[in-house]
């Protein structure tokens, strides 16, 4: 399925220079949202993950029904302030700025397989903090998979000590 159709550009936001691949476009239409969750679910379904973790906020929507899906727990990980337990949280770059991401201190236990997932790849630096803060609570990444990746920003080079996965490039 041609996914990219579905997918609407926004030129300049959240900034000026700053091309928006909007996905709430693809969300409304049923056939390609099921196509996304099944191709995640697909590749995903005998690999023994034991929890997968979903950056906010559009990770979310993907996010919930795949680690149903693969019958695994689901762990968000929020903008500060928003979880309400004891997180640890880790400050990264993005492409258009600074952030802070947090989790659970008690989300992820020692050893356990970790699928990170996102819905869009780009400069790659809330995935790899999202991979740091599993790994520090003891966690293994087995992989990271998006929806969609921005290939020009080179987010692939920042998490090159990963297993990646996208189903549409940029």
């Amino acid at each position: 399925m041609d996914l990219k159709k579905y997918i609407r550009d926004i030129p300049d936001f959240p900034q000026k220079g700053v091309m928006f691949r909007d996905i709430t476009t693809l969300l409304k239409e049923p056939e390609p949202f099921k196509y996304v969750i099944d191709a995640i679910v697909d590749r995903y379904k005998d690999e023994k993950i034991d929890t997968l973790v979903s950056v906010e906020a559009r990770g979310f929507i993907f996010g919930g029904v795949v680690a149903y899906r693969l019958n695994c727990g689901f762990v968000p990980v929020r903008k500060p302030g928003k979880l309400p337990a004891e997180t640890v949280a880790l400050e990264y770059t993005l492409e258009y700025g600074k952030n802070t991401i947090e989790i659970h201190k008690d989300a992820i236990k020692s050893g356990e397989r970790v699928l990170v997932f996102d819905d869009l790849l780009a400069t790659g630096g809330t995935v790899q903090a999202t991979c740091k803060l599993v790994e520090g609570l003891g966690g293994r990444v087995i992989e990271c998979a998006f929806v969609s990746e921005l290939t020009y920003l080179e987010g692939r080079e920042k998490l090159k000590d990963y297993k990646l996965f996208s189903l549409i490039q940029y």
